[in-house]
């Protein structure tokens, strides 16, 4: 299993607007990306995310870091052996974009991406 490192992490927002300018305003830019449904911002290599109502519609219990890996399968199977729990289940985002989160066995939530 290879890895990118962790080049991705999303916030959960309950109040898009307020946040998106936030964001924006630390970004020093604007979004890449930019719906109803998400918004994210390109820093150079390192993508930052906001997703409405990911706290209840996700599970998201804050920021989460994103692992990009090479196969989504064989990570989350490596922290479910050592003991973790899924949070969120693997599924396609899409342009064949796969993501998934687990938490480990010391509480940490791991999350997960694979690309096409």
């Amino acid at each position: 299993m290879a890895t990118t490192g962790v080049r991705t992490i999303l916030y959960p927002v309950r109040n898009l607007a307020e946040a998106k300018e936030l964001f924006t305003r630390l970004a020093g830019r604007g979004p890449v990306a930019d719906s109803p449904y998400y918004v994210g911002y390109d820093l150079d290599g390192q993508h930052i995310g906001l997703v409405p109502n990911g706290h209840d519609a996700q599970n998201m219990t804050g920021a989460t870091a994103f692992w990009h890996v090479d196969d989504i399968e064989a990570s989350v199977k490596m922290v479910l052996d050592a003991g973790g729990t899924t949070q969120q289940e693997i599924h396609e985002v899409g342009n064949g974009r796969r993501v998934a989160a687990v938490v480990d066995a010391e509480g940490n939530v791991l999350g997960f991406v694979q690309d096409a």
